[in-house]
């Protein structure tokens, strides 16, 4: 009786999860993988908010500094945002995100846009 019982909760709760709401928000998940997706961060080049950022400096074979920065993104539109990711031009690496991955990141981006403008 009592392993019927164990089983039955298992399942209950199992279920439950299932159809429970997210856990995290879109926002949330956005933010998580603009910072940390696939172990390579898009905050090294892009900025914290999307700004864009230095990546390296170096010398070229003429002597001339060359500084290689990450693009603004903020305002991007999304379908700049995903032709990018899934291309990736440049030195952009390709990451293979999902639809549901990519479009959490523009929701972040916009957000934090939107965030921005209010102040």
């Amino acid at each position: 009786m009592i392993k019927k019982a164990k089983l039955f909760l298992a399942f209950f709760f199992g279920i439950n999860v299932l159809w429970a709401e997210d856990f995290i928000s879109e926002f949330e998940y956005g933010q998580m993988l603009y910072q940390n997706p696939r172990g390579v961060s898009c905050v090294p080049c892009h900025g914290d908010r999307g700004q864009g950022a230095e990546i390296a400096r170096y010398r070229n074979a003429r002597g001339r500094e060359v500084i290689l920065r990450g693009p603004d993104i903020r305002h991007s539109t999304a379908r700049q945002i995903v032709e990018a990711l899934r291309k990736g031009p440049g030195v952009m690496p390709r990451y293979f995100l999902t639809d549901k991955e990519i479009q959490a990141i523009v929701t972040y981006i916009r957000e934090v846009q939107s965030r921005e403008a209010e102040r």
